[in-house]
C-alpha cells in the first residue's frame, strides 16, 4: 500500500477518533468521493494530507486493528 500525498483541493469535514485524547498526538480523516478517505496530522492541518482507496483503508485499518504485518507490536 503506497499512499498519495497531495493537499485537499475542496474543504472537507475532518473528524477525530473518539479514543483520541487532548495530547495533540491525532490523525484526522475525512471522507473523499468514491469511497477514498484523507488522513491528516491535527498539529498541521494545512499540511500534508495521505489519501487512500476505500479498499487500502480498509486493509489498513484491518491491519492495525489485528496488530499483524508491519501494523504488528515489534
Amino acid at each position: 500500500m503506497k499512499p498519495t500525498t497531495q493537499p485537499a483541493s475542496a474543504p472537507l469535514e475532518w473528524v477525530k477518533s473518539s479514543y483520541s485524547g487532548n495530547n495533540g498526538n491525532c490523525v484526522e480523516i475525512a471522507a473523499l468521493p468514491g469511497g477514498s478517505r484523507a488522513l491528516r496530522d491535527s498539529k498541521n492541518p494545512s499540511g500534508p494530507v495521505l489519501t487512500f482507496s476505500g479498499a487500502e483503508f480498509a486493509e489498513f485499518i484491518a491491519g492495525a486493528g489485528a496488530g499483524i504485518g508491519e501494523f504488528g507490536q515489534a
